[in-house]
């Protein structure tokens, strides 16, 4: 991906038409969570608390078919021993909104919040990051970028 604005000309993640986030809980059984997946065809699933539907983590299919594999977890225990949890403490989170342009979203995939972590998704939330919108890939964007006449 070039990391050009004439290339996105003013797009924002809006025009990458993210699906709806599709949540789990973290007593979710794993196999549940990896049918609904299958079912849509994700690769990531965002964890939230059951009472307060708070985001707590996500869960990358990919990993959890390896774990699978490796024998570290097993297809009937639950969600939250499986889950990439959210480090809160101390830590700045960039917000990534309907609005935030695809500029900004390749920035993040490629170095992450510090610069330092690339990132493979990203949750989309509401500006004040109450609610979770959708889950954008760097599929997504590589997928606009290929269908967008030059």
């Amino acid at each position: 991906m070039a990391s050009r604005s004439h290339i996105y000309r003013g797009a924002t993640v809006e025009d990458l038409d993210p699906p709806p986030a599709l949540s789990t809980n973290p007593s979710d059984s794993i196999s549940t969570a990896l049918m609904s997946a299958y079912e849509r065809d994700y690769t990531h699933l965002t964890v939230v608390s059951q009472d307060t539907r708070a985001l707590l983590g996500y869960l990358s299919i990919p990993r959890l078919k390896q774990l699978l594999k490796d024998g570290v977890v097993e297809d009937v225990d639950p969600v939250e021993k499986a889950m990439l949890k959210f480090r809160r403490k101390g830590n700045v989170y960039k917000v990534i909104t309907m609005d935030t342009p695809l500029e900004e979203l390749e920035d993040f995939f490629n170095g992450g919040v510090k610069g330092n972590d690339p990132q493979d998704f990203a949750v989309v939330t509401d500006t004040s990051r109450r609610f979770v919108l959708g889950v954008a890939t760097r599929s997504d964007l590589e997928q606009f970028v290929r269908r967008r006449p030059a």
